[in-house]
């Protein structure tokens, strides 16, 4: 509970300062502009981002033939959460992950790595498919869909705000013009940073909500915690060489390996292994 209310305050974080730019920049009509921007990202993301991100790592579809035990697994988990079956992929990396996405549950997608069905037991299996239909059940899709825009809008009208304080602002006067100035520092510098450590926050978030409820569903937080110790040791040495760093938190764990450990973990898609690790161990069903 305390991790979907903190989704609820961030998220409503991210918005207020994509509004707060909005009027510093251009007042009334800077505002609009920048709601009619988000809005339009928002949709062609949330619909199209899937198609992407499966291209960008190459994935297959994975026949029932070919992968009966994984479709069995996939079938149950989903079955027990009350939603459509996923679409299965595979992708063609060593690096043991797994990834849900797609916009609602009638047409979400799981991909697995080749790495990952290698390494994990049947039973860590399906710890880590519950965990990935859990972002399915949980509309997690979206959520991030909304930060990532959102984040990208504030990052783009911050470049805008560079270029505005270069030629010294818009205001009448020496000093609105001083505080014009002022104010587009503030967005050129500091609001991407903001919107950044606002949107890693909820990505951390989601997963801890994540794992709690892939545990639930299948009724133990062992297999769970199992993998994703085997996942975080066997990955060290097997990066992810598909994709890009950006798309890292669709990922059960990170792929690429140093981002954003320093500064406390800020810069973290993820929480720490060792902490979801624990709570999952300490997790009553």
């Amino acid at each position: 509970m305390f991790n979907q209310f903190k989704t609820v305050i961030l998220l409503a974080a991210l918005s207020g300062l994509l509004l707060l730019i909005g009027n510093i920049l251009g007042g009334a009509a800077g505002l609009t502009v920048a709601l009619i921007i988000a809005v339009i990202m928002n949709v062609g993301s949330y619909l199209f981002s899937h198609k992407i991100v499966l291209a960008m790592y190459r994935a297959k579809e994975a026949p029932k033939s070919q992968y009966p035990k994984l479709h069995e697994i996939v079938e149950e988990v989903a079955k027990e959460a009350k939603v459509p079956k996923p679409k299965i992929y595979i992708i063609p990396s060593e690096n043991p992950n797994a990834f849900c996405t797609g916009p609602n549950p009638k047409k979400a997608v799981l991909g697995y790595t080749q790495g990952i069905l290698k390494l994990l037991s049947n039973e860590e299996l399906k710890g880590v498919t519950a965990h990935e239909i859990a972002h399915d059940k949980n509309r997690d899709m979206l959520i991030s869909t909304i930060a990532a825009t959102i984040a990208t809008v504030i990052t783009y009208v911050a470049h805008m705000a560079q270029f505005a304080a270069l030629f010294g602002g818009s205001g009448r006067d020496d000093n609105e013009r001083g505080g014009n100035i002022i104010g587009l520092l503030f967005l050129a510098i500091l609001a991407p940073i903001a919107a950044m450590l606002i949107q890693l926050a909820i990505s951390r978030s989601r997963e801890y909500i994540a794992d709690e409820t892939g545990a639930k569903l299948i009724k133990n937080g062992e297999p769970l915690a199992r993998a994703l110790e085997k996942l975080e040791n066997y990955g060290k040495n097997n990066p992810m060489l598909l994709g890009n760093n950006p798309t890292n938190n669709l990922f059960i764990v990170n792929p690429f390996r140093g981002a954003g450990r320093a500064f406390g973990g800020l810069f973290m898609t993820h929480p720490p292994i060792s902490e979801r690790v624990k709570k999952l161990k300490e997790l009553k069903i």
